[in-house]
């Protein structure tokens, strides 16, 4: 969230890095001094809509990759493949359910049969006046995801992984009186032609270990696939299957798919058509996502790293807890237990 868009009244030409045509390409530059050669450097911790548990699972169809998130073992920097799958992923139709479509915004869910039960949720927006290039800034620009998230409590980059990866908190208000949630992720990014992908997943890092004051949610695999359509239009699709760590009521796993996402999405949007002036007036060129050697962050070995594990961590049984007054009037700042980190509210 820190590049100049492309050129435009007000806005200044672009005349960023030459874009990393692989995530191979990228890791190798890991024993390197940052250089511009990375043209994505997104924040996509919760890239964010909702992803809640179902009370009645349905087998899923779809495809899987060869190496599913839900497999992962070992903390591991995504390659090409995992891209690849994600945004296959992004794009399927088979064993999707349509739940919301209106006004250029769908949302889908799907079932998923694991050891507790979960979905995947997908949300595909239009931006008929929004550049591709804008809203990936907008998505990795943490003091501007400050202005317009209103349910952020705390969010920080912690470490540089490569050029092209990091590690970051993120922690968020739920719908009352449902706890808040917090998260720690492995953040990857990669440009792919005209087209952006950022993705992440749960690792635990020593340093930030749950607090008692909030709940460990784990992301399985959340990401943002961004689609131009022209120079100032794009298509992009969320996709998320996170495990909230409890039994949610069922007012939440609606709300999440019929307002919640949509909602999202909406309020991204406008959030996008704001940002090319509020940059201008906040460090223009200072973008960390697409100038590597701009980052301030220290780097961190994977071996200080491990793979956060949902079963490692409390359940926190809320099937029982009843919905505010106060949400149930849509007050602001409503949001899932499962919203994932820096996402939309």
């Amino acid at each position: 969230a820190r590049t100049p868009a492309p050129a435009g009244p007000g806005r200044e030409a672009r005349t960023g890095p030459r874009k990393v045509a692989s995530a191979s390409a990228a890791a190798s530059t890991l024993s390197e001094p940052p250089r511009r050669t990375q043209e994505s450097r997104t924040r996509t911790r919760a890239p964010g809509l909702p992803t809640l548990p179902m009370e009645k699972p349905a087998a899923s169809t779809e495809p899987q990759g060869s190496r599913p998130a839900l497999g992962r073992e070992s903390v591991q920097v995504p390659d090409d493949q995992d891209f690849r799958s994600f945004r296959s992923e992004c794009e399927a139709e088979v064993g999707w359910n349509l739940t919301y479509s209106k006004a250029g915004v769908s949302v889908w869910v799907q079932a998923v049969e694991m050891d507790r039960t979960l979905h995947k949720i997908k949300c595909r927006m239009e931006c008929c006046d929004v550049p591709a290039e804008t809203l990936y800034d907008v998505l990795h620009d943490i003091e501007y995801r400050k202005k317009w998230d209103s349910n952020v409590i705390e969010t920080f980059d912690i470490a540089r992984l490569t050029v092209n990866a990091d590690v970051g908190y993120y922690s968020w208000r739920c719908p009352k009186p449902l706890k808040n949630r917090d998260v720690i992720t492995l953040r990857s990014w990669l440009p792919m032609g005209a087209d952006y992908i950022i993705m992440n997943y749960s690792v635990k890092h020593p340093k930030y270990p749950p607090r008692k004051d909030l709940v460990r949610a784990v992301s399985i695999q959340t990401g943002y696939l961004i689609q131009s359509t022209g120079p100032k239009s794009c298509v992009i699709t969320y996709l998320a299957q996170v495990d909230p760590k409890g039994s949610l009521p069922k007012w939440v796993v609606n709300k999440s798919s019929q307002f919640l996402a949509p909602k999202a999405m909406k309020k991204m949007y406008k959030a996008c058509i704001k940002y090319p002036e509020w940059k201008q007036k906040h460090q223009p060129h200072f973008k960390p996502w697409l100038h590597p050697e701009q980052s301030p962050l220290p780097s961190l070995a994977l071996s200080e790293l491990s793979v956060q594990h949902a079963d490692s961590l409390e359940n926190i049984d809320e099937s029982a807890v009843t919905e505010s007054r106060e949400e149930r009037a849509g007050g602001a700042g409503v949001r899932a237990a499962t919203m994932t980190p820096r996402s939309p509210e």
